[in-house]
């Protein structure tokens, strides 16, 4: 078997139903299917650049065509290779695995399953999210809420739409740990963001004293909420990391690269970047390391 199709085999699984470990029975023995090793079979496969891209410090993503999958309960955008969509120019970028954009129908959800090894992080946009774990966690995470779980060792856990008339929206984050098999945890915050206008509040970073969530690695996450001709610099904060920025809503200009909402755009070997909000515009920004 060619190496294109072992890849793409091997991210064939329950069309994003479960989309990461599974559980089967094989001479009566339970055996998970390791979230970690099947990610990590990707890993250096050409996930810089596009082929379209001209410049090799950057890689555009349009909102447009990022993979699909509807199941009806589940409508869900794949910004990297994942379940059933495969595409090899879109595997990865740096340690940052998966940027799914998923809609929930009222009262569904994914049932219980597991992870391992991962760092996910889920960041609604609308709607609530209702969340059962095997550390025993019940919660509820809305709009406003980030939520982070360190699978590390190996988790179960379920995620439902917790009402019955509307939909939830969130974004599920996956990315590489820089170590294995750390006791499992998880954690929430409310992000206080009322006067945060025209400028990048922290999310997520390494260090459990800082603001916002921490994880295994060393990545930083920002949120903006930029008004119509604001700019802002993003500067790099560790060497060897790249940054990738996600629109939420508007548009926005990433050193001259024109967005839209639910485009991506990641760019590596800078110092630093320059923002404009050639709208009013809602932007995520991923710094992650480019290399394990």
């Amino acid at each position: 078997m060619d190496r294109k199709k072992f890849l793409k085999k091997s991210l064939l699984g329950t069309a994003g139903l479960i989309a990461g470990s599974s559980v089967v029975k094989a001479n009566n023995i339970r055996v998970k299917n390791s979230t970690y090793d099947k990610m990590m079979e990707q890993v250096g496969f050409n996930h810089l650049p596009n082929k379209e891209v001209k410049t090799m410090k950057s890689v555009l993503h349009k909102a447009g065509t990022r993979g699909n999958a509807n199941h009806g309960w589940l409508d869900s955008y794949h910004s990297f290779s994942f379940a059933n969509y495969y595409n090899p120019d879109r595997m990865h970028f740096g340690v940052l695995r998966v940027l799914n954009d998923d809609t929930v129908a009222a009262g569904k959800g994914f049932g219980t399953h597991p992870h391992d090894n991962m760092e996910i992080i889920s960041i609604p946009l609308e709607g609530a999210l209702e969340h059962k774990d095997s550390m025993g966690n019940t919660a509820v995470i809305e709009a406003g809420d980030v939520q982070v779980m360190s699978a590390g060792t190996g988790i179960f856990h379920s995620e439902y739409n917790k009402h019955k008339d509307k939909l939830v929206k969130f974004l599920q984050i996956w990315v590489f740990p820089n170590k294995k098999n750390v006791t499992p945890r998880y954690d929430q915050i409310t992000l206080q963001t009322q006067n945060l206008k025209n400028q990048f509040y922290q999310i997520l970073s390494p260090n459990p004293d800082d603001d916002g969530v921490w994880i295994h690695q060393n990545a930083w996450f920002h949120l903006g909420n930029l008004e119509k001709g604001h700019s802002e610099a993003y500067s790099i904060k560790a060497e060897g990391n790249g940054l990738y920025a996600f629109v939420l809503d508007g548009n926005i200009s990433i050193e001259e690269q024109a967005l839209q909402s639910r485009d991506g755009f990641g760019i590596w070997d800078v110092d630093c970047v320059q923002i404009q909000a050639d709208s009013d515009a809602k932007v995520l920004l991923m710094e992650v390391p480019m290399a394990m």
